[in-house]
Formats: structure tokens, sequence, C-alpha cells
């Protein structure tokens, strides 16, 4: 009897252990709630997409479980944490899980800033940051006041009660003004624009997709082959910028971030290329969903619209846009803060570290992969009640003043890697925003329900329509 007792311990010993070896759940390596791994393979990836999107999945998990939350993306342990203690405990680390973000490789390379860590990491951005300090901004002015002139204009040909596609011409303007802030003159040729957004469009739709669909299509296949095309032409795009950079950047005063990256990489064209497109690639669909939503809201809200147009015509003299006036109007600076929050342009980032450290009373095993949940912080209810309301007076100076720093982090926070153009953001928008309310009323056209999809960035699941009058 004794044996048998002896040889079914010893058994179940034996079965649990292999079991733990196959699937390594969370429970073994930390004390953080969260999922065990579903798939070997595949880790948690079914319930992300049974959620929707990581940013809809990372909502219920802490909706659930709490601000530190555990789960598996593939055979990698990941950790997300959502408060503004928790981000306060990592705030200064830098360096960037790669696994995570790999979907960007083939367009930046493996030799880009947006994968770069450690030491060479810090010192290529602060080199490049220079080129968007605020000092720098005054140099963008002229470039976003004719490019917004322009997209006036062509409002004002619009015939009355005619539809307009939001998202088209945000994206219009986005693709040019990114272009010409980061490379230069190179991309006031129109031909030379046309020719990056085809490319851009097919790329980022296979991108979207490859989020849907995880398994990546072989270069061989009709989708691969599309989007191997599409990219070539893309990065063919920006090697001849950077050689009409070089060439005529003599005598300029620009200080552009396209001379930082010629002078870091002097004549390796693949790194430039590589560093070049991280910064126009996320540049582009940021502003262009940033935009596209604050408009969105504008037109869905003649209230606030109506008080910004107040605060224009009051604010300002009828020429160009300075960065001076931007940072003078309050109101418009409310209205972007409150749109940046509301619709969690970007949902989320993360970092790791190489060695074993501590969250919340957590050990985190070195090279873990830790998720800062900035979309989950932004629409906790707790600080920012009925988070779904447009309310821009959220961020009037008295409200701002009584919520911690860091519940609001739409760039990221700390250790010099959060978003590098968050004032060329404001500048870009600003612009625009200002540009276009103070010449026409934005509406609605009736009927729509307007939908956020979470991909790489939160844009509206299909287009938005408005119509425009000219204001007298």
């Amino acid at each position: 009897m004794l044996d048998f007792v002896i040889f079914a311990v010893t058994l179940v010993v034996v079965l649990l252990i292999a079991v733990i070896y196959m699937y390594p759940s969370s429970k073994k390596i930390t004390t953080i709630p969260g999922l065990d791994s579903t798939s070997a393979q595949d880790g948690n990836l079914v319930d992300i997409q049974r959620a929707g999107s990581l940013h809809e999945f990372l909502q219920q998990q802490h909706k659930e479980l709490g601000p530190i939350v555990s789960f598996w993306i593939g055979e990698g342990f990941v950790v997300s944490i959502a408060s503004p203690s928790l981000f306060k405990q990592h705030a200064n680390v830098f360096d960037r899980p790669g696994e995570l973000f790999s979907i960007m490789l083939p367009i930046f390379g493996d030799k880009s800033l947006y994968f770069l860590n450690g030491a060479e990491g810090r010192a290529r951005r602060q080199l490049y940051d220079k080129s968007l300090s605020h000092e720098n901004l005054d140099q963008y002015s002229e470039i976003l006041n004719k490019i917004s002139s322009d997209m006036a204009g062509k409002w004002g040909t619009v015939v009355k009660d005619e539809h307009i596609s939001l998202q088209q011409y945000m994206t219009a303007f986005a693709i040019k003004a990114v272009l010409q802030c980061v490379m230069g003159p190179y991309f006031k040729d129109d031909k030379e624009v046309l020719t990056f957004l085809r490319s851009f469009d097919q790329v980022w739709l296979e991108l979207e997709q490859r989020i849907r669909d995880p398994e990546i299509p072989s270069d061989d296949s009709p989708r691969g082959k599309i989007f191997k095309s599409a990219l070539e032409e893309m990065r063919a795009a920006i090697t001849r910028a950077l050689e009409h950079r070089t060439k005529h950047r003599m005598g300029s005063k620009e200080d552009l971030i396209v001379d930082h990256v010629i002078a870091a990489h002097k004549k390796d064209t693949n790194a430039q290329v590589g560093d070049c497109l991280t910064y126009i690639v996320t540049g582009v669909s940021r502003a262009t969903s940033l935009l596209t939503w604050c408009l969105y809201f504008l037109a869905s809200h003649p209230e606030v619209q109506d008080k910004l147009f107040t605060e224009l015509l009051h604010g300002y003299n009828m020429g160009d846009v300075s960065t001076a006036s931007v940072f003078r109007l309050r109101y418009l600076r409310e209205v972007i803060e409150e749109t940046l929050r509301c619709a969690v342009i970007v949902p989320f980032s993360a970092r790791c570290q190489d060695f074993d450290t501590e969250i919340g009373g957590h050990k985190i095993p070195k090279n873990t992969a830790v998720i800062q949940a900035l979309g989950v912080v932004m629409h906790d209810e707790k600080l920012f009640p009925i988070p779904n309301k447009f309310d821009p007076m959220r961020f009037n100076v008295e409200n701002s003043t009584q919520r911690d720093t860091l519940a609001y982090c739409p760039f990221g926070f700390g250790s010099k890697r959060h978003c590098p153009a968050k004032d060329l953001t404001y500048l870009m928008t600003s612009v625009l925003v200002a540009t276009l309310i103070r010449k026409f009323s934005v509406r609605m056209v009736e009927g729509q329900v307007v939908t956020p999809y979470y991909g790489l960035v939160t844009r509206p699941e299909d287009e938005v329509w408005v119509t425009v009058t000219k204001r007298k």
C-alpha cells in the first residue's frame, strides 16, 4: 500500500512539473494577477482578439484585476500597469521591448532609432530632439500656415451642403506637413507627395491587416507583393529626398530632423531612411488621427466650436497663426488635450529592463515587457468622471492642477522616450484647426455612428462626413 502511495504522489509531482514546463504560467514567476497562457505558441492572443484589440483587452483586465495585470503574448510574459502611482515607479525606463513592436521592423529596419536601446539610443534621441525643441518651433510655422491656408482655400470652393471626407483631407494635410517638417522643401513638389502617399496608404493598410491577423503573408503572395512594392517605393521616395537635402543643405537656416539623421549615419543610406521613416510614419498616422478626431468633436459639439471661434476671433489678428499666438489660445489647447484623452490616439507604450526589478510590490523578471496602459488611465472614471464625454473644461487650469500629472500622458512619459514631436504636434494641430474654424462652421452629416478602431493608432472605423459653411 505504501509503495502505491509513493508511486501515486511521485506521478502527480512529475505531471505537475511537466505542465508547468510546457505552459509557463505567470503563477510560476510572479505574484501579479493575470491570465495563464492559453496556448504555448500564441499565449493569450485569442483572448486579445476576442476583446477586439489590445487596448480593449487591457481595459477588461484592469477593470477586473486592478492596476497591475499580467498575460502572455506568444511565449513572452507581459505586464501591464495602469495607474499614476505605478507610472511613477516606471518613469525612468528608456529601453523598448522590440518584440512587441516587431510589426514595424520591415518599415524602419533594426538599425532605426525606433528599436535602438541603451546608451546609443539615448544619445541618438538627444541629437534628433534638438530640431524638435520648443525653441525651434518657429521654423515650422511658415510651412504649416501655408499648407493650412491651401486647405482652407479648397474648403472655400466646396458647394453648400456638400459632404466632405474628413479623414481624406486630414491625411492629405498630415502627409504634406510631416514630410516637409521632417525632410524639408523637397516635398513641396506635389508629385512626390502623391507618390509617397500612395505607397504609405498601401503599407499602412497591410500593417493594420497584420494586427487583425498576425499571420504574415509570404513575399510571393498577392498581399506580400503589394506590400513589398509599396515599401520599396516609399523608401525610394525618402532616398531621393535625402540626396536632395545633402546637395542643397548648404546655406539653409533650417535645423530639421533630416539634417541630424544625415550627420549621424554619414553614408549609411539604409540607416538614414529607417530613422526618417520612423518620424514620418508615426507622425503622419498620429497627426491624421488627432486632426480627424479633433474636427469630429468640434463638428459634433457646436457649443464647443462656437466657444473656440469666439476665442479665435478675439485672441489674435487674422494673419498667420504664430507659435506665440498658439500658446496664448488657452481654450484651443484644452480642446486638443481633451481630444487626445477622449480619442486615446496612442493607447499604450511599453518599456523593459535587463535586470530584475519591482513594481507595486511585485517582482518583474528581467527583460519583461511592461506595457504602460495610457489609454486605460485616461479613461479611468475615478480620474475623469464620465470618461467618454468630450469636455475640454477638464483641462482648464483649476481642474488640471487637481489631477496627478501622470493621469494624463497622451505622448507617453519619462526618460526621454516619450513622443519627441509633442510640441510640434500641438503646433501643427493648432495651426490647422485655428485656420479652418475661424473661416468655417463645421457640422456633422446626420445619421452617422462614429466608432473608434483601436489599431496602431486609434482612428474612426469608417469615414467621417461633415459639411462646412463659410463664416461671415
